[in-house]
């Protein structure tokens, strides 16, 4: 492998059938971070039954629907990001632009500040996090998808068929495994 990383933010993980770590399976992770000190991102498919309002009363008239919390991933689960899409060229104070229309909403801001201009926003508790180099040889070693994310995937209002729905607008093999069935064995 070369000594220069290729950046990822902005891009999509999307877990290859062969990945059955229970915390990733079938997941689709949006990478908020990617760079040579490790990877940072967020699990898009794994609503939890918690209103955002049960934790960040603030914030639940702005969070879009399902106005739940999602488990971002494994890391930091008493932690939460605001992940928000923001239509335009400059965003507002309190966030930060990650990748075209997506970024991260600074949660200790006051949400009327940024009401008006998030187009969209989900909360995540934790978060999925990769050390230098880790993320690469999960790619190579199979485990991971890696395609381009759109900003519906994080406002999917049908999180839940995420994993199926972005391998079937993907060209070729992949859209194929989008037809994978949830037990093999049962085929």
């Amino acid at each position: 492998m070369s000594s220069e990383v290729s950046s990822l933010t902005g891009r999509l993980l999307v877990a290859t059938p062969a990945l059955t770590d229970p915390n990733f399976e079938r997941a689709v992770v949006l990478l908020l971070d990617h760079d040579r000190g490790g990877s940072l991102g967020v699990v898009l498919n794994r609503p939890t039954p918690v209103g955002v309002g049960d934790i960040l009363q603030a914030w639940a008239e702005i969070a879009g629907a399902p106005g739940v919390v999602f488990q971002g991933g494994p890391v930091s689960l008493d932690a939460a990001l605001g992940v928000a899409l923001i239509p335009g060229s400059e965003g507002p104070l309190g966030w930060r632009r990650v990748h075209g229309a997506i970024g991260l909403v600074d949660l200790d801001a006051p949400p009327e500040v940024l009401a008006a201009e998030l187009g969209f926003l989900r909360i995540f508790a934790g978060y999925a996090g990769w050390g230098p180099g880790q993320l690469e040889d999960e790619v190579e070693e199979g485990a991971w998808y890696v395609v381009d994310s759109e900003p519906g995937d994080v406002s999917s209002p049908d999180p839940e068929r995420l994993w199926r729905a972005v391998l079937r607008r993907q060209r070729g093999e992949l859209a194929f495994v989008a037809t994978y069935p949830d037990d093999p064995s049962l085929n």
